[in-house]
């Protein structure tokens, strides 16, 4: 357990946590110098205290304890003095290919990494954080989320927090934090399918009479059939599109 010192707690063993600037808004309204006076129980982990301060340690990069690196399971004693790092971006995520899934709560995130190609599985139900734990092992898949308990949940298979509730700024935080591959156009807004053009003839039956006669180059989702042309929101999505290749490289530069 980790707490304030206090009058009870001097037997125990005091340590001093340095906590970086981006880390620092999970810490509480007191704590947020980025300087933490603490003590602990004598048993429990370095990745325990971490995390009892409120932070997830999916945006943990390293621990250092007394200038060295150090393990979560490090114990720490009297005296320590732990240095938090932030992960480093681009963030490597090792053993699978980048993909990514979304809580509820994350919606217009999802549809537009979808927009620029990213794979982006999303719930649009609350189906619990069990259950996306276990879809994020399950599908080897980076879990997003602004739920902290949520994130330190043991099975997900990676996680990171989305820090603002802004969607254009989290959209900038997801592409430079991961450096997906980029290759707009190619997947389904509604549901993350595989897109494939289409004949005018084959969709002509999905098509109001307007849309056939103002349109001739249509793409179709090989998962739900929905029918994508550029029509009157086009202008809106071309300018999110050639934002994100403009600030962060060309389709298909990133990490696939």
């Amino acid at each position: 357990m980790l707490g304030p010192v206090s009058a009870v707690a001097q037997n125990r063993p005091r340590i001093t946590v340095h906590v970086p600037e981006p880390l620092q808004v999970f810490l509480a309204a007191g704590r947020r110098a980025g300087t933490v006076e603490a003590v602990t129980d004598g048993v429990s982990s370095l990745g325990h205290v971490v995390e009892s301060l409120g932070i997830p340690l999916t945006e943990v990069g390293a621990l250092l304890v007394d200038g060295r690196d150090a393990a979560y399971a490090h114990v720490p004693a009297a005296g320590e003095v732990v240095d938090v790092r932030a992960v480093a971006r681009p963030q490597e995520v090792p053993g699978a290919p980048l993909r990514f899934l979304l809580d509820v709560h994350l919606g217009t995130l999802a549809r537009r990494l979808r927009l620029l190609g990213v794979d982006a599985a999303y719930e649009n139900e609350d189906i619990g954080d069990p259950a996306l734990a276990a879809l994020s092992a399950r599908e080897k898949r980076v879990m997003l989320s602004r739920d902290r308990g949520l994130l330190r949940r043991r099975e997900i298979w990676a996680g990171g927090y989305v820090y603002s509730d802004r969607p254009e700024e989290q959209l900038r935080d997801v592409l430079g934090r991961f450096a997906p591959a980029l290759a707009p156009w190619t997947r389904c807004v509604a549901c993350n399918g595989a897109l494939a053009p289409a004949d005018k003839e084959t969709v002509r039956d999905s098509l109001e009479h307007g849309t056939r006669a103002s349109y001739d180059v249509f793409a179709r989702c090989t998962a739900c059939d929905r029918v994508y042309w550029k029509g009157a929101h086009h202008a809106h999505l071309e300018s999110v599109v050639e934002w994100a290749v403009r600030e962060y490289g060309p389709a298909g530069a990133g990490r696939g």
